[in-house]
């Protein structure tokens, strides 16, 4: 069961996800989506990283343990956008 989020705890996650996608731009050397892109990517990839990692059974305890689930989250988010639309 899904545990209530606390407005501090969204906020959290937002940010932390605004800083992974900022980093995996970064990592992917510029073939991001801009920095207002990327940051959106980075959302998504921080939601996506927590869920993946929680059915592998693995938890992040602190920030920096959340921020490298978000990261790697928002590559494999940007790997797939890739090979759904392939740049020009």
């Amino acid at each position: 069961m899904l545990a209530a989020m606390t407005f501090q705890s969204f906020v959290t996650l937002l940010l932390l996800g605004a800083l992974a996608g900022w980093i995996s731009g970064l990592i992917s050397k510029g073939r991001g989506f801009g920095i207002a892109g990327n940051m959106v990517v980075g959302i998504i990839g921080s939601f996506l990283g927590g869920f993946l990692f929680g059915l592998l059974g693995i938890a992040a305890h602190s920030l920096l343990g959340q921020l490298i689930f978000a990261v790697l989250g928002a590559l494999l988010f940007l790997a797939l956008l890739r090979r759904i639309k392939p740049s020009r």
